[in-house]
Parts: structure tokens; sequence; C-alpha cells
């Protein structure tokens, strides 16, 4: 799965990818300081199998700590969005083609209102027109994607053939299925003749496509000064069905530096922190200060929060873990829990064997739940936290 960060220049996505990834990213307060995407490895987070098995788990890849398990993901970062990218402005559409693989959409909103449209500083901007905006210029990218298109693919229509297939064909570069398409239209009461639809009719299937195809989750980033509070409660009024999280990636970057250098012992994600190196007066300062206008006022940094909705909320992924060993729960070297997969939801057994390698797939005969010890089909529905072993025909 992969998460795009996207958002107007001097947002915070780069603040908030780097807190994210530890990654080396340029940051500066001003305009396009991302010139080309960032790409990087974020975790979400989920409780380990292995306190309820018993076990130590040995990660591959990601790691484990006081029995979260950490699950990595891609995250990328594009260069700041700004009114009128659609048709050429700023990064323009070279922003939007970079959002191509997302599957889903962070949008990093500076809450405080002290940064305009164009990422310039400002007194007081509306955070909500920040928030309609970016939506708007992606409903224009689809728009003018399929308009240039629309009169080729009408005149062929018109004579055979489907127009839910063949706009999903048209949008198969952005992870659109046919049957987002088919719910998209029936949704919208828009006919299957293309000889029917307006210029409206497009635009409101291209916003309605949108929604399914890129979800969106706000963070309200600079959530830690003073003005954010009233922008937050103003955005979460304006916009109830979208989901709206308090954010300071300033504070989480700091948390996990601090973390990395020793100084504090910190789970990403969590309320607290506690201290466990020797800190200098500016340290136990600025440490004081996440404490007193983040993790006491939100609950968290909001960084955390933001990736585990993305993948486990919007997208609704569940977690499995594929053995070789169902008795040391392990692998073929020895190691325990190596693996967890992030599966979609649905997600059959051979789905997960496919996912190990294609190679299980194709000789798949069964699998193994490592719980019941009973044998499953290829047609089992995988359940988070399935420890599963796969049974080939080899064997």
């Amino acid at each position: 799965m992969i998460i795009g960060l996207v958002g107007k220049p001097s947002s915070g996505k780069s603040t908030f990818f780097k807190a994210a990834t530890l990654a080396e990213v340029a940051i500066a307060p001003y305009p396009f300081t991302t010139i080309d995407k960032n790409e990087g490895v974020a975790y979400v987070k989920t409780g380990c199998v292995e306190g309820e098995l018993k076990v130590k788990c040995q990660p591959k890849f990601g790691y484990c700590k006081d029995g979260i398990r950490f699950i990595p993901t891609k995250l990328i970062d594009v260069a700041g969005l700004v009114p009128g990218a659609h048709a050429g402005k700023g990064r323009g559409n070279q922003f939007l083609d970079d959002l191509r693989e997302a599957d889903i959409l962070i949008h990093i909103v500076d809450a405080s209102g002290k940064t305009n449209a164009e990422g310039n500083p400002a007194d007081d901007y509306n955070v909500l027109e920040e928030v309609r905006f970016l939506q708007d210029e992606i409903d224009l990218w689809l728009y003018d994607m399929l308009v240039k298109k629309w009169a080729t693919f009408s005149r062929r229509l018109a004579q055979e053939g489907k127009l839910s297939l063949e706009l999903a064909k048209q949008l198969s570069g952005l992870k659109v299925t046919e049957e987002a398409v088919v719910r998209v239209m029936k949704h919208l009461n828009l006919s299957e003749s293309v000889l029917k639809w307006k210029k409206e009719d497009v635009l409101a299937f291209s916003r309605g496509i949108r929604k399914e195809a890129k979800p969106i989750i706000i963070a309200a980033n600079k959530a830690d000064t003073k003005t954010a509070e009233q922008n937050i409660k103003k955005m979460k009024e304006a916009f109830p069905e979208t989901l709206i999280i308090p954010c300071s990636s300033e504070s989480e970057l700091a948390l996990r530096e601090a973390a990395k250098h020793g100084l504090i012992d910190y789970v990403p994600g969590e309320s607290e922190f506690k201290v466990k190196g020797q800190l200098s007066d500016q340290q136990k300062k600025a440490l004081s200060f996440v404490q007193e206008n983040v993790l006491e006022k939100y609950g968290n940094t909001g960084v955390q929060q933001c990736l585990n909705e993305s993948i486990f909320g919007f997208l609704g992924m569940v977690v499995a873990y594929p053995v070789d060993n169902e008795t040391k729960l392990a692998d073929k070297y020895g190691k325990v829990l190596p693996d967890a997969f992030l599966m979609p939801r649905g997600a059959t057994a051979l789905d997960f064997a496919e996912k190990i390698h294609t190679d299980f797939a194709k000789t798949f005969a069964g699998a193994i739940d490592v719980r019941t010890h009973k044998r499953l089909a290829k047609d089992y529905k995988i359940r988070d936290k399935d420890v599963l072993r796969i049974i080939t025909g080899k064997y």
C-alpha cells in the first residue's frame, strides 16, 4: 500500500515525511522546498501476536517494540500544490502525476492559518479554502484527463462497448477499478450511454471517483500553535464527513530524533515519553513544550494516527503472519514470526500465498491455522492477526 502526502507549499509536508520515515529531506520555510517527490518507508503499528503466542518475534522488515509491531509501508511526499496546478501552475501536472500510484492521500493542512494558498506568510488565511482548493485541483485534473479523451472513446462507444469499462481503462493508471466506476455512476445516476453525458456529468463523476480511488485524510498540522485550535474546530464543522486529525509533525520529529539518540524512550503514536538520557536546558524546554502543548492536549502528535487510519481505517487492511514451522512459529531459517504482511480485507488464503511468493500460489494445496491446527481452503478469508502455514503441492 502507498500513502501520498499532499498539500500546499510550506504546510509541513516534508517535516511530516521526515518524522514518519526519519529520512533526510530538505525542510525550509519557503515554497517548493520539495522539487522532486521524496519516497520513503513509514511504519503502521499494531499489536504483535508474540505475547499471545508466548514467543519473541524477529522481524525481517520493520520492528517490534514492547509488543507493538511496526510494519513498513511506502510513503511519498510530492511538491506543494497551488491553485491552478491542474492547468500547470507551480509544479502543476508533475505534482499530480506523482500521485497516480497512491492508494490514499494525507492532506497536510497548515492549521495555524499563517501561510496563504501559495505557501507565503499570511496573518489569518482561511484554512477552509485550503481544504477545498486541493480537492478541487485533483477533481479538475481528473476531469481534464477524461475530457481530452472523451471525443475519441465517445465515437467508439456510440457503436459498441461499455462506458463503465472504458472509463476504468482510461483511469487504470490511477488504480481505478471498474467496480469503483460502476458504484460512482450508480450513485450519481449517470447513464451508460456516453451520448447522454454533459460536461457537468464528467465533472461530477471526476469528483466521485476521486473519493473512491484517492480518499483523503486531513492532517491538521501545526496544531501546537495558538491559532490552530479554533481553525481545527472550523474544519471539523465545515467538513463533518472528513476525518480530521490534529497533528504536530515538528513535535513528532523532535520525539523520534530524541529517541533515536537515546535521550528518551518513546513509542510513536503514544501519549507519553520517558527521559533516560542527559538533557540540555534547551532540550528540556523543547520536550516540555511538546508534552504540554501537544501530548497533553491532543493525546498524541497525530503523525502515527494518520498513518494507521490510512492503512487500517480507510483501506481496511489486516495483518497476517506466515510461518514454515507451525510449532516453532518460524521460517525455514529458524527466525520467529519474521514477516507480517498487510492484506486487503476480504483477501483469501490463496491471495496470502501469492503475497508470500508467486510459486506458492501456483502450487497451493491449503493452509494451516497455527492456533487451531485446522486445514484451510484457498477461499478462506484472512482475518487480522492470522498466523498461517501455507501448504504447497510439493509436500
